[in-house]
């Protein structure tokens, strides 16, 4: 899978699993701007599409209805919503838990765990997109009123799930590795509130949109990208997702052996000579993920 990740609370994020590619966004309307590790919400444009190997994308804002074939309601909070027709092969995740800012619950991390495991094993699915159903927030961190009601004994479980989950999407040991040790220490220390504009210079996000009349610019834009990622071979945008994210953590000369090894895997697929067939007969490849 390919990814775009959001900004989520504190971090940034590469979803590490199965077959979906996630574009994230985040999509804002007026506002005290990004907050690390706090808080993310945005100014009048709809900052924060960036494309880091996989995909989920998250946007603020109402969602249109059209284009929605079939939802799962597993609960108001969490809407799984899957497209078709030209988006065929693409998921929305949207959360919506207005009253507590999108907040991160013991239940809504059970329901995005469920969701991101059942759809990694969907062969049909080929990217995620997360977003924000709420107009003006994508997500303001963990629930805090709900933590300071727990006992002691559930707060370390708890913790460790909204890990696993956020690992899912991305982490903050990934933010320096983004942005340099230095200025990642210095945003997560001062906690400090960046704009749109300032996020994208110093790297944290791919793109600021102006907001549109719907209020969802963002999100937009991550469905767009999100139909760049589905033509392209999923086996290909998995071991390339896998090379990225594994050669990103060694030196270069073992990042080029992961890399070797990654198209190695491709060889024998059926999908590899599809490509070459298409490229022969001058047509556009019809790939099955096999």
């Amino acid at each position: 899978m390919a990814a775009a990740a959001a900004a989520v609370p504190g971090a940034l994020g590469t979803l590490q699993a199965g077959r979906a590619r996630l574009v994230a966004a985040c999509c804002a309307r007026l506002g005290p701007g990004w907050r690390l590790p706090g808080s993310v919400t945005g100014p009048r444009v709809a900052p924060a599409v960036w494309a880091r190997g996989w995909t989920p994308a998250a946007g603020g804002g109402s969602a249109p209805r059209r284009g929605y074939s079939s939802e799962v309601k597993t609960e108001d909070e969490l809407r799984v919503r899957y497209l078709e027709e030209e988006n065929r092969g693409i998921v929305v995740l949207g959360i919506n838990r207005a009253y507590a800012k999108n907040t991160f619950s013991k239940s809504l991390v059970k329901m995005l765990s469920k969701a991101v495991d059942a759809l990694k094993s969907d062969k049909k699915v080929r990217t995620i997109i997360v977003r924000s159903e709420v107009p003006g927030i994508f997500c303001a961190g963990a629930d805090l009123k709900e933590r300071v009601k727990m006992n002691p004994s559930e707060v370390g479980p708890f913790v460790s799930k909204i890990r696993a989950v956020i690992d899912e999407i991305g982490g903050t040991q990934r933010l320096p590795r983004a942005i340099g040790m230095s200025l990642a220490k210095e945003l997560i220390f001062s906690a400090r509130v960046l704009d749109g504009q300032e996020a994208k210079a110093v790297g944290l996000i791919s793109h600021v949109l102006e907001q549109n009349q719907e209020g969802d610019a963002a999100y937009r834009k991550a469905l767009d990208l999100a139909r760049e990622f589905l033509p392209q071979g999923p086996v290909a945008v998995r071991v390339a997702k896998l090379a990225i994210n594994q050669g990103m953590e060694v030196d270069l000369v073992t990042g080029l052996a992961i890399e070797e090894a990654c198209y190695a895997q491709t060889i024998p697929t059926k999908d590899r000579l599809e490509g070459l067939l298409a490229f022969k007969e001058k047509r556009p490849p019809r790939y099955k993920g096999e």
